[in-house]
C-alpha cells in the first residue's frame, strides 16, 4: 500500500511545474501547460519569436519551427526578432533557412536587432521587413580570436575576413547601399534608430500596430 502511494506521489510531482500562493491559498499548475498552450497558439498563428542571444540551441529551435510551418502550409510566416546578436554561424543558419523554405516570411523587429540578429532580419525582402517605432539596429564586424600557434591565428584571421566580406555583401544587397559604404559604416559599431534604418534601407516600413502589417 505504501509503495502504491509513493508511485502516485511521484507521478503527481512530475505533473506540477510550480506552486504559487494566491490570496493565502496554494495553487498548482500542470507541467508545461502554459508553455505548450503558447507554443500551440504561435504555431497556429504561423508565428516564430526569436528573442535573446543567437546560438546553436536557438538556431535549432527556429529552424525546426520554420521547417514544420513550411511543410504544413505555404501561407506566410511572421518572425518577431529582438536580439543582441550572438554566433554568426547560427545567424547564417537561420538566415539561409528563411530564404530556403517556400513560405513568404514577414520579419518584425522590436527592441534591439543587432549583429547576427540584424543578419537574420535581412533574410526577408525589404517589403517584408517591418519594425516597431522604438527598435534600434546595430551593424558591426564579426569579432573573434584564437590563442595558439601562429598558423592557427592566421587561419582564424582569414576566416573572420571572409565572414566580414560575406556579411557586408548581404547588407549591401539587401539595403541597396554601396558595398564600400557598408564596409566603412560597419567597421565600428554602427547604430541606427528605426527612422535611420528605414532611410538606410534596412527597414521597409515602421509600424505602430499589428493592423499596419499587411495580411497577405
Amino acid at each position: 500500500m505504501s509503495k502504491n502511494r509513493n508511485v502516485r506521489s511521484r507521478s503527481f510531482t512530475r505533473t506540477v511545474q510550480n506552486v504559487n500562493r494566491v490570496n493565502g491559498r496554494m495553487e498548482t499548475q500542470p507541467q508545461n501547460l502554459l508553455s505548450n498552450s503558447l507554443a500551440e497558439r504561435l504555431f497556429e498563428a504561423r508565428t516564430v519569436v526569436i528573442s535573446g542571444e543567437i546560438n546553436q540551441e536557438v538556431a535549432g529551435k527556429v529552424i525546426s519551427e520554420l521547417t514544420a510551418l513550411a511543410v504544413t502550409s505555404d501561407a506566410p510566416i511572421t518572425i518577431y526578432i529582438n536580439s543582441p546578436g550572438g554566433q554568426v554561424d547560427s545567424g547564417h543558419a537561420i538566415y539561409d533557412t528563411v530564404r530556403f523554405i517556400g513560405s513568404r516570411v514577414k520579419m518584425i523587429g522590436t527592441g534591439l536587432v543587432a549583429s547576427a540578429g540584424a543578419l537574420i532580419y535581412l533574410a526577408a525582402p525589404r517589403e517584408d521587413r517591418f519594425c516597431l517605432p522604438s527598435t534600434r539596429f546595430l551593424l558591426h564586424q564579426p569579432a573573434g580570436g584564437v590563442n595558439g600557434r601562429e598558423s592557427d591565428v592566421a587561419i582564424e584571421a582569414e576566416q573572420i575576413v571572409r565572414m566580414r566580406e560575406r556579411i557586408n555583401r548581404i547588407v549591401a544587397r539587401e539595403t541597396g547601399q554601396p558595398l564600400e559604404k557598408v564596409a566603412r559604416d560597419s567597421d565600428r559599431n554602427f547604430w541606427l534608430t528605426a527612422d535611420e534604418a528605414l532611410e538606410y534601407g534596412l527597414v521597409g516600413r515602421i509600424v505602430g500596430s499589428a493592423k499596419e502589417v499587411p495580411d497577405y
